[in-house]
């Protein structure tokens, strides 16, 4: 099997990751033999990163040791310092599931479906306002989109029991006088005034 290579972050992330591990395999005096890879497999396995104790062993013997463990197993060397071994192989199942609940916090989006913002989406679908649909042909002269709010009946608290000021006509419906032929608001008020002294 090929052995596992590491960056040097990587590394350096899982020494540390690694600092308060106990060793879990100990080799004894017979060396590395089928039943003690059988159980470092086991344990990698189960916990991904260990450390491995060895009891002993001269520096090279060690080496030897660690290299045969990577290369068997498909696991990495992370660090050797004295006679503990520390070792990783990343589980695949638990990747895919961290990945899986990584991606399920997402929200997924067909293509042809609008763009909807995060405190729109937040909202329920029925409080939501209506996604513009793009025009094919090009803008077309529309009525004005209807909003599904009711019109205020006029009972004496909406704008229609309000006494109207100046001309309806002139101020477009909405109150505010409009400027024709300039000047100002006082003046077209001191006009209006004018005009009505005239009339009386």
């Amino acid at each position: 099997m090929p052995k596992l290579e590491l960056t040097s972050q990587q590394r350096s992330a899982l020494r540390a990751a690694a600092h308060p591990l106990h060793p879990v395999v100990l080799i004894g005096d017979r060396g590395l033999t089928a039943a003690v890879l059988e159980e470092i497999d086991r344990t990698l396995a189960a916990h991904e990163l260990i450390k491995i104790r060895v009891a002993g062993a001269e520096r090279a013997e060690r080496d030897a040791m660690l290299a045969e463990i990577c290369e068997t197993l498909s696991c990495a060397a992370v660090h050797h310092l004295g006679k503990t071994l520390i070792i990783y192989r990343p589980d695949p199942l638990a990747q895919q599931a961290a990945q899986a609940a990584e991606n399920a916090t997402r929200a997924v989006r067909r293509k042809s479906e609008p763009y909807v913002p995060k405190k729109q989406a937040a909202q329920p679908r029925a409080a939501r306002p209506a996604a513009p649909r793009p025009d094919r042909d090009g803008p077309k002269d529309r009525a004005a989109p209807d909003t599904g709010r009711k019109a205020r009946p006029a009972d004496g608290r909406g704008s229609a029991a309000k006494p109207a000021r100046g001309n309806r006509a002139d101020a477009g419906g909405h109150g505010i006088p409009r400027r024709n032929s300039g000047g100002s608001a006082l003046s077209l008020r001191a006009g209006a005034r004018r005009g009505r002294a005239s009339r009386g």
